[in-house]
C-alpha cells in the first residue's frame, strides 16, 4: 500500500539530486581554449542556466583563451579566477594538447599531467563542482592538418578516456563532449551530406550546430533533468501547470501562463550548420534538456489543433494524451524575442570577459611582485581591479534584467 508514496519520494529525491550539482549561489567558470573563446557554447550554457532552470542565483563567466593547452590554464588559473571566485567550473582542453599528430603515449602523459594541475588548482581556489570535459572531435571532410581526421579523432578519443579517468578519480562529473559530437556528426553527414559542417570551416572550431552539442554535454554532466515544464489542458475540466509556470487565466481548451522557466529557443534554419536548430534531428538535446510538455485530456475528436503564440500544429488524440514537447515541435515560440534579448546581453558580457582577462587580468601576474614593494603600484592595481569588476557587474545586471516572466497562451481546438 505504501509503494506509490515511496516511489514519489524517491523520484522527488532523484530530481532534487539532479539539480543539486549546482550549489546555491553558483558561480560557474566556463574554461577552455579557442573553442571556448568563440563564446558560443558558453553563451548557450549561460542562457540555459539563467533562463531554463528558473534559478536566479547563478552567475557565469567564460575564461576561453585561443591556442591554450591545459598547462597554460594551470599557470594562469589562480590569478585569473580571482576576479570571479567560482565554485563551479567546466573545463574543455585537449584539442591543442593533442598536438595535431597521431596519438602517442607521451601526448597522453603530458595531457594527464597538466589536467591534474588544473584540477588541483581548481580545488585550491574553492571550486567544488567540476564538469571535466573531454576534447571534442574533428570533421574529416573539413580538417586540414598534418594528420588525417580519422587519426586525430583517435588521438582525441584517447584524451577523452584520460579526462574520464580523472573525473572518476576526483568524484566529479564527466562531460563526454567527444562522443556527443561524433555521434551527431555521423548521423548528420548521412542525412545532409559531406558539405554539412557542424564542426566549422576548419573542421575543429565548431559552428553553432556543433557548439550546441558541446553545451549539451556539459549541461548533462551538471545534472539537469530537462523538465522545463508540464502543462495539462483538460477539455472538460481544470488546467494545471508545474512549478515555474503560474496559471493566469483559465478557459475550456485554453490556458494562459506566466513562465519563469523558459524553454531553450533555437535559430531558424533547419539545414545550415550556422544554425543550432540544424543539429537537433541528430542528437537528444530536446529529449534530455528541453522538455516543455503539453498533455490534453478528454479530447472529443481524433485530432486536436494546438496554438502556441503565432503558430498552430495538429496532433492525434493519442499524442496529446501521452504529451507533446512544445519546445521540440514548434519552430516559433512566445519566448523567441525575450530569448534573443537575453542572448544579446550575454554576448556583450562574455565579449567583455575575454577582453578583461586576456588584455588586463592575466598580465596582473607580472605586476604583482612590483606591487608588493611599491604602494602606489599596489593602489593602482586595486583601483583597476575594482573598475573592471564594476564594469562587469553592470553588464551582468543587464543580463539579469533580460530574464523576466513571459506570459503566453496555449489553446487546443478539436479538429472535426
Amino acid at each position: 500500500m505504501r509503494i506509490l508514496p515511496l516511489l514519489s519520494v524517491f523520484l522527488a529525491a532523484v530530481s532534487l539530486r539532479a539539480e543539486s550539482l549546482l550549489p546555491p549561489n553558483a558561480r560557474v567558470a566556463v574554461i577552455g581554449d579557442s573553442i571556448t573563446e568563440q563564446k558560443i557554447y558558453s553563451k548557450y550554457i549561460e542562457t540555459y542556466l539563467l533562463a531554463c532552470t528558473g534559478r536566479s542565483d547563478i552567475r557565469v563567466f567564460q575564461f576561453g583563451w585561443s591556442g591554450e593547452r591545459a598547462g597554460g590554464f594551470a599557470a594562469r588559473l589562480e590569478n585569473d579566477l580571482a576576479v570571479f571566485n567560482p565554485n563551479v567550473a567546466t573545463t574543455c582542453y585537449g584539442m591543442n594538447d593533442g598536438s595535431y599528430r597521431p596519438y602517442a603515449p607521451e601526448v597522453g602523459a603530458e595531457y594527464e599531467k597538466n589536467m591534474r594541475l588544473v584540477i588541483e588548482g581548481l580545488k585550491k581556489v574553492g571550486v567544488k563542482v567540476m564538469a571535466i570535459g573531454s576534447p571534442g572531435g574533428v570533421d574529416p571532410d573539413f580538417f586540414k592538418k598534418n594528420v588525417t581526421g580519422a587519426d586525430y579523432n583517435d588521438n582525441l578519443a584517447h584524451l577523452r578516456d584520460i579526462a574520464k579517468k580523472l573525473a572518476e578519480e576526483n568524484k566529479q562529473p564527466f562531460a563526454n563532449v567527444h562522443d556527443t559530437m561524433m555521434s551527431a556528426l555521423t548521423k548528420s553527414k548521412a542525412a545532409l551530406g559531406k558539405e554539412y559542417g557542424p564542426f566549422g570551416g576548419d573542421g575543429f572550431h565548431p559552428a553553432p550546430a556543433g557548439q550546441l552539442l558541446m553545451a549539451q554535454a556539459f549541461l548533462k554532466a551538471l545534472g539537469f533533468d530537462g523538465d522545463i515544464g508540464r502543462v495539462t489542458i483538460d477539455m472538460k475540466g481544470p488546467n494545471t501547470a508545474s512549478s515555474g509556470h503560474v496559471v493566469k487565466d483559465l478557459k475550456l481548451g485554453s490556458v494562459t501562463l506566466e513562465s519563469t522557466k523558459w524553454p531553450f529557443v533555437f535559430d531558424a534554419d533547419p539545414k545550415s550548420a550556422g544554425s543550432n536548430r540544424s543539429i537537433l534531428p541528430f542528437t537528444s538535446f530536446n529529449e534530455d534538456l528541453n522538455r516543455f510538455t503539453l498533455k490534453v485530456l478528454n479530447l472529443g475528436t481524433a485530432k486536436g489543433k494546438v496554438t502556441w503564440g503565432g503558430q498552430s500544429k495538429e496532433f492525434t488524440r493519442e499524442q496529446l494524451e501521452a504529451g507533446v514537447n512544445l519546445a521540440a515541435e514548434f519552430t516559433k515560440t512566445p519566448f523567441d524575442n525575450d530569448f534573443a534579448g537575453l542572448t544579446a546581453a550575454i554576448t556583450v558580457k562574455e565579449a567583455f570577459e575575454t577582453t578583461m582577462i586576456k588584455n588586463l587580468v592575466t598580465h596582473m601576474r607580472v605586476i604583482a611582485a612590483e606591487a608588493a614593494e611599491e604602494p602606489k603600484v599596489a593602489a593602482a592595481l586595486v583601483k583597476l581591479k575594482k573598475k573592471l569588476a564594476d564594469e562587469h557587474a553592470k553588464m551582468d545586471a543587464n543580463v539579469r534584467k533580460a530574464v523576466k516572466p513571459v506570459t503566453h497562451t496555449i489553446t487546443v481546438q478539436e479538429v472535426r
